[in-house]
């Protein structure tokens, strides 16, 4: 899997509610999404308004997800940080949100963050690597060569400490080894 892969899950609703299934590793292998991918860890956050969570990745072996949003709405963001990748530093955003059931499956070699574009909104995600501190990175989420153009005026971001203060892409380009 050479770049990010957006899943449309089919959701059977009715009057009652819906019903979908969103994960089903058989398909994935069907669709070649999920061959060599073996999930490991699965995460909930719920966050308000203007909350951005990112952007984040796994250095080492790296770190594959499928994320999505339970509960509200998000516009969720990846970056090649693939040296050499044709696409490096490069950005796409997707919208996943509780009505469309979207998941986006990032393949390693990708950050990732997201923003609530929702009165709150829950985002879960199952990953291939299990979370150490040791091997996490990030890249600032305003990076100005990155250029990502959040859907929030820039007034009313909430950012983290840890992400307001990540470096730029290139000044860690050189540890971050993915392959392409």
């Amino acid at each position: 899997m050479n770049g990010p892969v957006l899943v449309e899950p089919v959701v059977h609703g009715d009057d009652r509610g819906f019903f979908v299934e969103t994960y089903r590793k058989s398909e994935m292998i069907e669709l070649g999404l999920a061959a060599g991918l073996e999930f490991v860890q699965e995460n909930h956050s719920r966050s308000r308004r203007g909350v951005v969570r990112g952007m984040h990745m796994q250095i080492g072996s790296g770190m594959a997800k499928i994320v999505r949003c339970a509960r509200g709405a998000i516009c969720d963001v990846i970056v090649d940080v693939r040296r050499g990748s044709a696409t490096h530093g490069k950005w796409e955003a997707f919208q996943l949100t509780d009505k469309n059931q979207f998941q986006l499956l990032v393949p390693i070699g990708f950050a990732h963050g997201f923003c609530v574009i929702s009165d709150v909104a829950d985002v879960i995600y199952k990953q291939t690597a299990y979370y150490d501190p040791e091997l996490e990175r990030g890249i600032a989420y305003n990076d100005p060569d990155v250029g990502i153009s959040w859907p929030v005026p820039d007034t009313e971001l909430v950012v983290s400490d840890r992400d307001a203060d990540a470096p730029l892409l290139r000044e860690i380009a050189d540890e971050l080894d993915f392959p392409n």
